[in-house]
């Protein structure tokens, strides 16, 4: 314990209780120091061999329904990936996060291909709100390239304190959204039941994800077929700004992989992405602003108030940081966001989903220019995580259907968030407790040093 003792009291003149005060005062002060170094870097990458054994069928059957239950929340998974692939696999905890990025691409792709075909539940539009993701994907963007800078330089100890104070809240969140919609379920179902018996009605009564200000008969309402040709159920225009976004990013990565790290060329390619996110949220922000465009599947009225759209903007930030810090889905944070807006959860999930897509293959781009995972291990989880997410989406729909519940999408998405809180908190915490019983470096690391 002597390191963390420092210098003992001296004996000059101190008695039995002052030495004793001022050993502690120097443990307080060392391992402050010990938590704060900026100096040094202690990451090593740990690549296991890849060969089948208990190993592989255990985080392969834990990947699978991480992926089932993330993609139909809207969150990924990555939660549930980190900790396997560090526990039970046996990857490095950096290592890890780059991995679950990759596996969050291959469920996210997935689902939106399950989901272009789909139409929203309640109006004539796709259950993907493109105009929803054009707010918030270029601004996840940004800040996924910031996260994974921060990945490089952050501490464990502090990315642990960070995830469990915001999983706790986000996951609560949720849950109180999730009863809050099964009481509003539950009451459309009591009358959607009288209105049977007493022949009124004979409209099917359909699973509603709507809001609890919105009347029955408006949630009763005969809709459209719920699938449709993938041509014709996409929105070019702004899909295909969001995919000028995802090229202009992928163009500055790869550009930015042949300069030097710190160099004036390397900060100037970092800088040119705030432009282009600013330019295309800020155009949608507008339009939404003066009425020209519209979020159709939020609930309430399309009055928007500046401070609304940057906060909503601002929030797109938080959750690519924190994407790109975890190697999480952005899905932790947008989709509570998006219930809160109003959204229906169906839709939320999709949504949210949908924007993953681009940001989750961006991360994937930059943590393969880190040459931060092993690519066979990379595309067989991708491959896992695309028939999970599949199947998840499928047997979850047949469930909303027959119990004519969408708050379940909600409780999944609230148990996935509480359940990565407590798997990677766990993990983080004990890591820490490790490294200060074994003295090792837990100081940030130099961006400037880092050596891929």
């Amino acid at each position: 314990m002597e390191y963390f003792m420092g210098l003992r009291a001296p004996a000059l003149g101190l008695g039995a209780g002052a030495g004793r005060n001022y050993t502690d005062f120097n443990y307080v002060s060392n391992l402050v120091t010990l938590l704060f170094q900026t100096n040094g870097n202690s990451y090593e990458h740990v690549w296991p061999d890849m060969e089948f054994g208990w190993r592989i069928v255990l985080g392969s059957l834990i990947g699978f329904f991480g992926a089932a239950f993330g993609s139909v929340g809207g969150v990924g998974g990555g939660g549930i990936y980190v900790p396997m692939l560090t526990l039970i696999v046996g990857f490095d905890a950096k290592s890890s996060t780059a991995i679950s990025k990759c596996m969050i691409m291959g469920a996210a792709a997935s689902t939106v291909y399950y989901n272009l075909k789909l139409r929203h539940p309640t109006l004539d539009m796709p259950i993907i709100d493109y105009d929803l993701a054009l707010l918030i994907q270029p601004m996840l963007m940004l800040g996924i390239s910031i996260g994974v800078i921060f990945n490089v330089i952050f501490p464990d100890w502090l990315v642990t304190v960070l995830l469990i104070v915001l999983f706790i809240g986000t996951s609560t969140k949720a849950f109180l959204k999730g009863v809050e919609t099964w009481n509003k379920e539950t009451i459309l179902l009591k009358e959607s039941a009288k209105r049977a018996e007493s022949k009124v009605d004979d409209v099917e009564y359909r699973a509603l994800p709507s809001e609890p200000g919105e009347s029955a008969s408006n949630n009763a309402k005969e809709l459209l077929d719920p699938e449709v040709p993938i041509l014709e159920n996409v929105c070019w225009k702004e899909f295909g700004l969001l995919m000028f976004v995802w090229l202009a990013f992928l163009v500055l990565q790869v550009t930015k992989n042949y300069t030097s790290t710190c160099s004036t060329w390397y900060w100037v390619l970092n800088l040119l992405q705030i432009p282009v996110s600013l330019g295309v949220s800020g155009y949608e922000a507008v339009s939404l602003y003066q009425g020209r465009r519209t979020i159709s599947s939020k609930a309430e009225g399309t009055n928007w108030k500046v401070n609304q759209l940057v906060l909503y903007c601002m929030m797109g930030v938080v959750a690519g940081i924190v994407g790109g810090l975890l190697g999480l889905g952005g899905g932790f944070i947008m989709g509570p966001l998006f219930l809160e807006l109003g959204i229906p959860p169906q839709v939320s999930s999709a949504t949210a989903t949908f924007a993953m897509t681009f940001s989750s293959s961006m991360s994937v781009v930059e943590y393969y220019l880190l040459k931060r995972f092993p690519i066979p291990y990379a595309v067989y989880f991708i491959a896992v995580a695309t028939v999970a997410a599949w199947a998840g989406q499928h047997v979850v729909r047949k469930l909303i259907h027959h119990m004519g519940r969408a708050s379940l999408i909600i409780f999944i998405l609230a148990f996935t968030i509480f359940v990565s809180a407590i798997s990677l908190g766990g993990v983080g915490i004990s890591n820490m407790v490790l490294k200060i019983q074994n003295h090792e470096y837990m100081g940030f690391e130099d961006l400037c040093k880092y050596d891929v």
